[in-house]
């Protein structure tokens, strides 16, 4: 069977914002909107920063290559030292779980620990393989607070953001 077209070939559809109705057009009756105060210059401050949506491998990605930076930073500025490491590796945690999508919340706190360990490649002691890799053992196991709170502060955003979404859709959906 033969399908027709609804408009001809060379025509393209166009995009237009939605036409108001008669009553607003018209200076009809408005709907009420909650009155807003303004908020407060942090807040303010932090909105004017970038917000990027990375997806939960685009969050990995970042959180691993700007650790294994740091790292090497460290290594070159500071002499490998872990507790500077250990300091510059929380605000890649606070950015990794908040700029990660909401529909991969869930890898924020995964990703973490991975990115921490692919950033301590650096820093770890070690000439040859084998002491290389006996420098990322130790290191690992030294540095765990600074492993365990990173990823603890990961988790507490994500769960704090989920739980925000949830409440926002119960709200649309007309539950509350």
């Amino acid at each position: 069977m033969e399908q027709h077209r609804t408009r001809p070939p060379h025509i393209r559809a166009r995009r237009e914002a939605p036409s108001l109705p008669p009553q607003a057009a018209r200076g009809g009756r408005r709907p009420t909107a909650a009155v807003r105060r303004p908020a407060p210059p942090v807040v303010q401050a932090v909105r004017r920063f970038p917000n990027p949506r990375l997806t939960g491998l685009g969050g990995g990605l970042f959180c691993g290559a700007a650790m294994f930076l740091l790292g090497t930073l460290d290594a070159l500025l500071f002499g490998s030292s872990p507790t500077v490491y250990g300091v510059l590796f929380l605000p890649v945690c606070v950015l990794t779980a908040v700029w990660v999508r909401r529909g991969d919340l869930a890898t924020a706190p995964v990703v973490v620990p991975i990115a921490f360990a692919v950033g301590v490649l650096p820093v770890a002691d070690g000439d040859g393989f084998g002491s290389r890799l006996m420098g990322l053992v130790t290191a690992l196991a030294t540095q765990a607070g600074w492993l365990y709170g990173g990823t603890l502060i990961a988790g507490l955003i994500v769960t704090v953001r989920r739980i925000r979404l949830v409440n926002r859709r119960r709200r649309a959906n007309g539950r509350v």
